[in-house]
């Protein structure tokens, strides 16, 4: 038990099980400001500009019920929720594109950083090499 404990401790400091726990947390809370600002900032101005239309609203009736208490039992397919979320996915999907793309952009140009030139041996250590050179002789 306590070496499995061991193990566990091991597997959760690494720094990747740590970063990926990083990232997920901050894609769930990404996502939930990706949809609003889908749902509160882009999409008011478009069903505007569409006379009016809220696209959360938008649905199509299969079918509706009267009940027995008179209340109506409508089921419904709402297509205009499914806009929103494609729009809400095309915006996390350019914005975790560009993301990668500046990432890999970064990681190009680390890459790239030449060696630096190897220093040169001075005079003396350059004598000093002959003469090791020359006593092996």
């Amino acid at each position: 038990m306590k070496n499995l404990i061991q193990e566990f401790k091991k597997f959760v400091s690494k720094g990747n099980v740590i970063e990926l726990a990083v990232g997920l947390i901050l894609a769930t809370y990404f996502g939930a400001i990706v949809k609003s600002f889908v749902n509160d900032i882009i999409m008011p101005p478009v069903g505007y500009l569409i006379a009016g239309v809220d696209f959360s609203e938008l649905t199509v009736t299969v079918s509706e019920k009267i009940l027995a208490d008179g209340t109506v039992e409508t089921v419904t397919i709402n297509y205009g929720a499914f806009i929103n979320t494609i729009i809400t996915f095309f915006i996390v999907a350019v914005a975790i594109f560009s993301m990668v793309k500046v990432y890999n952009n970064f990681m190009k140009k680390e890459e790239k950083k030449p060696d630096p030139k190897p220093v040169e041996p001075t005079k003396e250590e350059v004598l000093l090499t002959e003469i090791r050179d020359l006593l092996k002789k």
